[in-house]
């Protein structure tokens, strides 16, 4: 993943992903993000979900994200997301890639 903008997921993001029975959640932190989460489902390919987070100048934000889950030839998972902040204008693409398998 590129760095974002201030406030944003970047490469010193890292997340882990849980899934149980259609539902999907996150805690993610790094760079700009002190501790965030993410909580949503899972049908066939395609995520759907809202996340939250706090920033490490002490302000949140919200916003929604769906994804599409692609299997790369090594097995390991790609994420490519199409998300929206709710809490302030802005929107954009994302890559998410499994670090390794």
């Amino acid at each position: 993943m590129a760095d974002q903008a201030p406030g944003q997921v970047g490469t010193r993001t890292r997340f882990l992903y849980h899934e149980q029975g259609g539902e999907i959640w996150a805690e993610y932190e790094g760079g700009d993000v002190v501790r965030g989460h993410l909580v949503g489902t899972r049908a066939g390919d395609r995520l759907d979900f809202r996340y939250v987070q706090l920033k490490r100048d002490g302000t949140t934000s919200s916003g929604h994200c769906v994804s599409t889950v692609v299997e790369l030839p090594d097995g390991r998972v790609r994420l490519e997301e199409s998300w929206e902040w709710e809490s302030q204008p802005g929107s954009g693409t994302s890559v998410v890639e499994q670090l390794d398998r």
